[in-house]
């Protein structure tokens, strides 16, 4: 008995798709509001301390590039909703997984394009560092 707006459940299934729709377009609209938000804010703080004489690029550039990965883990997550919530076709699901690998693909690549290293390189990276002496406060012997 799963005519539209029935189910076995306590929440007809009509009302629970237009719930996770709902749910869906405002997980959506928070990726966009941190999109545009934290765009602004990087560009704010660029100009603030290019006017103070400081070198914005470097950080402008880190700075944007986080934003643009918690919006895409967000936009996933919208995407995650509407498919399995409110279209949950094979075709919905395989464009799911599409979308998924992209931006998949280019959180990688922006977080590798931030840290300099592979995401799963860090760790090896940061034990190499700790096991590193630190820099002598010695000043360099003139001959």
């Amino acid at each position: 008995m799963s005519a539209e707006g029935e189910s076995s459940g306590l929440v007809p299934t009509g009302v629970f798709a237009d719930i996770a729709e709902a749910v869906a377009r405002l997980i959506e609209l928070a990726g966009i509001a941190i999109l545009v938000v934290g765009g602004l804010l990087t560009a704010y703080w660029a100009l603030r301390d290019a006017r103070a004489g400081e070198k914005v690029y470097e950080r402008a550039r880190r700075s944007f590039g986080r934003v643009l990965l918690l919006a895409l883990e967000v936009l996933v997550a919208a995407d995650i909703v509407q498919t399995v919530a409110v279209e949950l076709t094979v075709e919905s699901i395989a464009t799911l997984g599409l979308l998924v690998l992209v931006r998949t693909v280019l959180s990688f690549s922006l977080e590798a394009e931030l840290e300099g290293i592979m995401p799963w390189r860090r760790a090896e990276f940061e034990a190499a560092q700790a096991a590193r002496p630190p820099p002598s406060e010695d000043p360099p012997v003139e001959l």
